[in-house]
């Protein structure tokens, strides 16, 4: 790992550290100490000790911060923060042992937010998990949903299953979810209805619930609870013909078919019949 530090303009620094008493460096060094005495008269601090605002970028490296990272949404040079966690190698010194208060009050306001993390950075998944259910409980397909995300099937049932996920694959499912919560998925031919009746089927027996079940601010708790809303239903009209095939192979009862999508049984009962007669 390599110093930070390049070659220094003429100032205060320059004068301390690389010891160029030019013009500037003297003139520099003096306003400094100028001001320093009167923060001292007006009983103000001009340093603080450095140890919170290090264990405030430890823990933002350890949620998936860099310490570039850091140092760019403090609006800090990098070697502020190099100093702060690796020391000074030039002038073979550990780590800053006091700082301005600016720097500390910069530095603590980062917040390792969702929009801040770099790609790889691992985050829980609950909420991804969530609205990823939420959608196909809505009719949206599997397969649909992985399309969209640029995923395979076995990478989008694998997402659906992590408690932690990279950071990129959260925000890419945010924004899938923000476009999709309100829109039913395309029905319009026989093999899209197929599709969106089996995603509704499926959420239902998995207990997957819609976007209306779920509040923007609680979404992404884990300890949060769905309001109790029931899982995206047609009341009134009955699936596909294949579909309703499928739903009694998988050991659907018509009493059950016939709750499920708000028709009588007799209704059921007879569409199975014509489904079965195409198929033979």
């Amino acid at each position: 790992m390599s110093s930070p530090v390049k070659t220094r303009p003429h100032g205060r620094t320059k004068y301390v550290v690389e010891k160029c008493h030019c013009e500037v460096c003297r003139t520099a060094s003096r306003a400094y100490e100028n001001h320093r005495r009167r923060q001292r008269a007006y009983g103000r601090q001009a340093y603080v000790d450095a140890e919170p605002a290090r264990q405030h970028v430890r823990k933002l490296q350890a949620a998936g911060l860099g310490w570039k990272r850091v140092a760019q949404l403090a609006g800090l040079d990098h070697s502020v923060v190099w100093k702060l966690i690796y020391g000074d190698r030039k002038r073979f010194d550990g780590p800053s042992k006091r700082i301005r208060p600016e720097t500390e009050r910069k530095i603590l306001a980062v917040r390792a937010t969702l929009d801040n993390l770099g790609d790889n950075a691992l985050v829980d998944g609950t909420g991804t998990r969530r609205r990823l259910e939420a959608l196909i409980a809505m009719g949206w397909s599997k397969a649909k949903l992985a399309a969209r995300l640029g995923m395979t099937p076995t990478n989008f049932g694998s997402t659906m299953q992590r408690a932690r996920l990279h950071a990129a694959t959260v925000r890419a499912v945010r924004v899938l979810y923000n476009e999709l919560w309100d829109i039913r998925p395309p029905e319009d031919t026989h093999r899209d209805k197929i599709a969106a009746s089996r995603a509704r089927t499926y959420a239902q027996r998995h207990g997957f619930v819609p976007p209306q079940a779920w509040d923007d601010d609680t979404i992404d708790d884990p300890v949060a609870q769905p309001e109790g809303t029931e899982p995206v239903r047609r009341k009134g009209v009955l699936p596909p013909a294949e579909e309703l095939l499928y739903l009694r192979k998988c050991g659907e009862s018509v009493a059950a078919i016939a709750a499920r999508f708000g028709v009588k049984e007799n209704t059921v009962e007879q569409a199975l019949h014509r489904a079965r007669a195409v198929a033979a």
